[in-house]
């Protein structure tokens, strides 16, 4: 599940290069999940930080056992790392844009390091640009961000926060199984599986879903908000 080229620090050097003294690497997961929250995870490095660990790669392409490993190494090798989560709940109240720029508010609140700029996987700048939530208990937002189309395969500090995010939010999601057992969520993480889509026609959402969404139709939200 590792194939390809590892990802590096080219472009992170060339933004400290520019004059950025501390970078974040930014992603988020569990955007088109049914249930259970959107987590974001950010990973700081600066001119210091030395080669990524060996196996990093984007989360998607790691087995669960391969990304539980990277997990210690990340937080050794970066300057400091954080992970935020929004709520289905808030999800619903908000829209899942302002709900990734609430999760992303409070990852980047738990920093000890300010980043100069924060990298983001993409093409659509979700950490600034919507309108921020009423809810927003930090008022906080990056002095600037880069996007960059597939920076999660390229891009060393955002392949691992895209790992340390995935854990994050893989492990509550096994939590959650335990009290909403109908639901497999152990296994496909609140995504729409198929025995996920059968007990939604069976028993319904429980409080952790996004009730706002076509549950039974599609696992997008019924409106992105500008994506």
């Amino acid at each position: 599940m590792t194939a390809g080229r590892a990802p590096s620090l080219k472009l992170e050097r060339d933004l400290l290069a520019a004059g950025n003294a501390v970078i974040a690497g930014c992603d988020e997961v569990g955007r088109g999940s049914l249930g259970g929250p959107v987590s974001v995870g950010l990973v700081v490095v600066d001119s210091t930080t030395r080669r990524p660990p060996a196996g990093l790669r984007d989360s998607k392409l790691l087995a669960p056992a391969a990304r539980e490993s990277l997990v210690p190494r990340i937080e050794a090798w970066s300057c400091c790392w954080a992970i935020g989560h929004a709520s289905a709940a808030e999800i619903d109240e908000i829209g899942i844009l302002r709900a990734l720029r609430l999760a992303g508010e409070r990852a980047l609140a738990q920093l000890r390091v300010w980043p100069d700029l924060v990298l983001l996987d993409g093409n659509y700048d979700w950490f600034t640009r919507p309108d921020r939530a009423v809810s927003s208990p930090t008022k906080i937002e990056p002095a600037q961000v880069t996007l960059k189309v597939k920076a999660d395969l390229t891009c060393a500090s955002v392949a691992a926060a895209s790992v340390i995010a995935k854990v994050a939010r893989d492990r509550h999601m096994v939590e959650l199984a335990d009290l909403f057992p109908w639901y497999g969520w152990r296994s496909n993480k609140g995504y729409a599986a198929p025995e996920h889509r059968a007990a939604l026609l069976e028993i319904g959402p429980c409080a952790e879903h996004r009730r706002s969404w076509h549950l039974l139709l599609t696992d997008e939200p019924a409106t992105l908000e500008g994506a």
